[in-house]
């Protein structure tokens, strides 16, 4: 079995990781679950790494695999999210509305975090990584409409959330 190149996969994780721990934290709403699903997520692209390699799209490729290891997780009994009081603040830079008012990221990542996984998983690929309809419904294996409705209903569950005059501020800012 030929070796894969490291200093290939090393630059793409030096480069990429950041970006991916802010998606898996805006996937799972915790810091340590976000870190677990990116050492997950780049352990299954080592393995892959020759034959990822020679794909045009490495990102997307990883954006998957991170969605599937993201989605089995919350299949696992012992692995279900526990609601909680206060989203832990992970240390600044690497949170996504670094910048804004504390109070309403607080609220906003909150409110994420009570959306359910599947429309939380189309709502950060719409809105945080700002992929069209057709490259999230590519990722998660479903149809355009499927992507549409599970945006509608995740952006409606949040609006009950948040109110309509927060969710209106949020969608300014």
């Amino acid at each position: 079995m030929p070796a894969i190149d490291e200093a290939a996969y090393g630059e793409y994780v030096a480069a990429r990781r950041r970006a991916l721990l802010r998606t898996a934290y805006l996937l799972t709403g915790d810091w340590h679950a976000a870190e677990d699903l990116v050492q997950e997520t780049l352990t299954k692209l080592y393995v892959s790494w020759r034959r990822v390699l020679r794909r045009d799209d490495l990102d997307g490729y990883a954006r998957k695999t991170m969605l599937h290891a993201y989605i089995d997780s919350t299949r696992r009994p012992w692995r279900r999210e526990h609601a909680v009081d206060v989203v832990p603040d992970g240390g600044g830079s690497g949170d996504p509305a670094d910048g804004s008012d504390p109070r309403a990221r607080h609220r906003l990542l909150t409110a994420l975090a009570a959306v359910p996984a599947g429309q939380r998983a189309v709502l950060v690929l719409r809105f945080w990584e700002d992929l069209s309809v057709e490259q999230v419904a590519g990722l998660l294996g479903c149809s355009a409409g499927t992507v549409k409705s599970q945006s509608a209903r995740g952006l409606d569950k949040l609006r009950d959330l948040l109110g309509t005059n927060e969710f209106a501020l949020v969608e300014e800012g």
